[in-house]
């Protein structure tokens, strides 16, 4: 398994949940789905740092081309509606700095240490490689590591961006991502549009969709109290829409395994989002802003309570995405991988919610939540 984490996954984390002993059970037994899973992990651990290397590389070329890196960063702040993306400091002077390969390798393998991104490497390899062999067709090597790499650097795009406007980590070098972020965004379009048009038309309806969550996630920090479950599910897109279009793509947007991607993506995206707002609130030491664990413990008045509802959200997501797994042709070979990654999923959220549990820290959070609400 990878995450950010990788304690989280440990033989004494696994032991700490339900769905953990299962993955231990499943190890033991050498399941077709651990094993199936196990080669697209070993495949990570070696392909992984070659893909850092080519968005490195990639990177560096289009920031050394720009001769007028103010204007671009301007634009894709206004193409994603957000002018806090621009950097208030000397964009020539972050040019200079971001022109040395090493401290732009330095920042990219910091964005790159992201849940979503670890988690996703390996599914992304697996859905593409099960959807060529369903479809009986070939696609060179170029190009399927052209579409998967543009959607992992899309995905990592959203890093950057939300630390920026979360200001909970690498605060100094926010800047430097503010200026990156349109370059990662041209990457990325670049690469999946080796996919084709309707392969590039899905992205776009999905980076939309993402942009419209985000921009509801900021406005619910600006102004909390205005929470919903109905914002919450609009916020919920930044996941949704990015993973699932990513799922959606894998299979160069065809059906039926491109809407049956899509289902599976979106809803575990979502899910894994739950278990991300546990984790955070033990990291920050206090409850996320926005987060389903606010709405809930707002509304009942118990912060416990609230993370308990979360994690009963989260378990309503995984019901969704498993939904898929009945969609799938029987001829598709990779259902066992995708049941075993549903199952770590599981895990990752039942492991941060006990660790929640075992430090208690409820009585300090619903304090936080009395003075964020007055």
């Amino acid at each position: 398994m990878s995450n950010k984490d990788e304690s989280v996954f440990s033989k004494e984390a696994l032991m700490g949940t339900q769905a953990g002993k299962e993955i231990m059970k499943q190890g033991l037994l050498r399941s077709k789905g651990y094993r199936q899973f196990n080669q697209y992990k070993e495949k990570t651990g070696n392909e992984f740092q070659g893909f850092a290397d080519r968005f490195v590389m990639s990177l560096h070329k289009a920031i050394a081309a720009d001769d007028n890196p103010a204007g671009t960063i301007c634009k894709f702040a206004e193409e994603v509606n957000s002018p806090e993306l621009v950097p208030a400091g000397n964009v020539t002077d972050i040019k200079a700095r971001l022109s040395s390969p090493e401290d732009l390798g330095d920042r990219v393998k910091r964005i790159l240490n992201s849940n979503f991104v670890k988690m996703t490497f390996p599914v992304f390899n697996a859905l593409f490689d099960g959807a060529t062999q369903y479809f009986n067709n070939s696609i060179s090597e170029e190009s399927r590591n052209a579409v998967i790499d543009g959607h992992i650097i899309a995905i990592d795009l959203s890093e950057p961006m939300d630390r920026i406007v979360d200001k909970d980590e690498d605060l100094e070098y926010l800047e430097d991502y503010k200026f990156m972020n349109p370059y990662i965004l041209a990457i990325a379009r670049s690469k999946i549009a080796q996919g084709g048009d309707i392969v590039l038309k899905a992205f776009e309806e999905g980076f939309r969709d993402a942009r419209v969550g985000q921009y509801i996630d900021v406005k619910l920090k600006i102004k909390p109290a205005s929470i919903s479950d109905e914002n919450m599910t609009e916020c919920y897109k930044k996941y949704r829409a990015v993973m699932g279009t990513a799922g959606r793509n894998m299979a160069l947007n065809r059906r039926p395994l491109g809407d049956i991607f899509h289902l599976g993506m979106a809803k575990a995206g979502e899910c894994v989002g739950c278990g991300n707002e546990i984790e955070d609130a033990i990291k920050n030491n206090a409850v996320k802003v926005p987060s389903w664990p606010l709405y809930f413990a707002i509304n009942t008045g118990d912060v416990r309570r609230g993370f308990e509802l979360t994690m009963a959200k989260s378990e309503l997501y995984l019901d969704e995405a498993k939904i898929a797994l009945d969609m799938l042709p029987e001829s598709f070979q990779l259902k066992p991988f995708l049941e075993f990654l549903f199952l770590t999923v599981r895990h990752y959220n039942q492991h941060w919610y006990n660790e929640l549990v075992r430090r208690a820290p409820f009585e300090e959070f619903q304090q936080k939540i009395e003075k964020l609400m007055s």
